[in-house]
């Protein structure tokens, strides 16, 4: 029984439960002033839940893999270079665009095995985070990960239109596990993955992608780029 409903019903992120004790108190009291508008409390309450859940995930442990660090829709597959806080130099890599909807769960997760070499936060605006403009100009959080061959990639938390908090409970110097979750993003954001000079991303824009679960990339594979496209009924 407890584990079918592990399967129903997701944990919620601690950084959920302020959200939902005050959408709780306020459900009540809109109740004692109308029942009619108590329902709109709990509807919001209910989302809140719905927001902040943190399911278990499943991620694929062989070397060379990096999965999604996001939930989300691919919005964007492009060459560029990587924010220049954390001294990966001005040269273009393959970059992953990952879009979270409001819908989305928004718990960050490492995209593979390694040692953390930097971090550095940037302020910045709110530009609506489906566009590509936002990895440059908004807010963001930034990660450059070294990984066991020596090379390197970045995984960035950019806020969104209506997200006004970033959190990262990564250290530098810190050794950490694709999968593991690191932090989050509130309340629909993006998160970018630069990979390294010559590693071909393996999906597509698009492409909807589980975090910690989906694998993005093959450090080990030789495989070219991939194509896609929408398969309409017969």
């Amino acid at each position: 029984m407890r584990q079918t409903l592990k399967l129903v019903v997701a944990p919620v992120h601690p950084e959920g439960w302020p959200f939902i004790a005050i959408s709780v108190l306020a459900t009540i009291m809109m109740a004692l002033i109308d029942v009619s508008i108590g329902w709109i409390g709990a509807i919001i309450t209910g989302w809140c839940v719905y927001f902040f859940r943190d399911p278990e995930r499943v991620t694929p442990n062989r070397p060379g893999l990096v999965v999604s660090p996001g939930d989300g829709r691919v919005v964007s597959i492009a060459a560029a270079p990587p924010p220049e806080e954390i001294g990966m130099g001005p040269e273009p890599r393959p970059r992953i665009g990952i879009f979270l909807s409001t819908f989305d769960v928004h718990v960050n997760r490492v995209p593979a095995d390694g040692v953390v070499k930097t971090l550095a936060y940037r302020p910045g605006r709110f530009i609506n985070a489906s566009l590509d403009k936002a990895s440059e100009a908004n807010e963001r959080m930034a990660v450059r990960l070294v990984l066991a061959d020596g090379r390197d990639l970045a995984f960035v938390q950019v806020a969104g239109l209506i997200a006004r908090r970033i959190l990262c409970t990564l250290a530098e110097g810190q050794t950490v596990r694709s999968g593991e979750r690191y932090g989050m993003i509130r309340f629909g954001s993006r998160v970018d993955l630069y990979l390294p000079t010559g590693v071909a991303p393996l999906v597509v824009v698009g492409q909807r992608v589980i975090g910690g679960e989906t694998v993005l990339a093959d450090l080990t594979s030789g495989e070219p780029a991939r194509t896609g496209e929408v398969r309409r009924r017969a």
